[in-house]
């Protein structure tokens, strides 16, 4: 798995808050519906791409059929595809970078392809593979270490954000809303 800064993954997500995320999907089964979901709840602008839906919505965001259809601006390009893809989607990308400000190719969990990131690298643009900016947005927020995931401890302890009957129990200075 490519090795990246949290301070990078940081910067990214701090200052760069319009994500176009080719693969989006309408099934709320799919891993790109809930990333979708909570990037939109977390203030990023996501406009889905996907082709098969093009004209629909997908969590009242209209959906593209492909990046030169989407409005700009554009900073991160999230690759919900397979690696095989992922050339062409930055290919395509690079030929709108100019247009929608694209700065970011970003490729989901197992979407890993050294030609696409040479692409994109060599184009000025900052690359990261093998990764979901939902669960490292969560992961460096705290939020996911709040459930006791990031822990570094495996056990089958109850979370102390729960009581008897899963009553919400604030831990300590962190707060939740369930």
């Amino acid at each position: 798995m490519p090795s990246y800064s949290d301070d990078l993954i940081k910067s990214i997500l701090r200052s760069n808050r319009f994500i176009a995320m080719v693969g989006a999907s309408g099934n709320e089964m799919r891993p790109s519906y809930f990333a979708m979901k909570y990037l939109l709840d977390k203030g990023f602008r996501v406009r889905p791409v996907n082709p098969g839906m093009t004209g629909k919505t997908i969590l009242n965001q209209e959906v593209y059929a492909s990046l030169k259809d989407v409005p700009a601006p554009i900073e991160i390009v999230d690759i919900f595809r397979g690696s095989e893809y992922a050339p062409k989607i930055v290919a395509e990308a690079l030929s709108e970078k100019d247009r929608l400000g694209i700065k970011v190719i970003w490729m989901q969990l197992g979407v890993i392809n050294e030609d696409a990131a040479n692409m994109a690298e060599d184009a000025g643009l900052t690359v990261i593979m093998d990764r979901c900016p939902k669960i490292e947005y969560g992961r460096l927020s705290g939020e996911i270490g709040w459930m006791g995931i990031n822990r570094k401890v495996i056990d089958n302890r109850k979370s102390k954000l729960f009581q008897k009957g899963g009553a919400l129990m604030l831990d300590d200075k962190k707060a939740a809303k369930l």
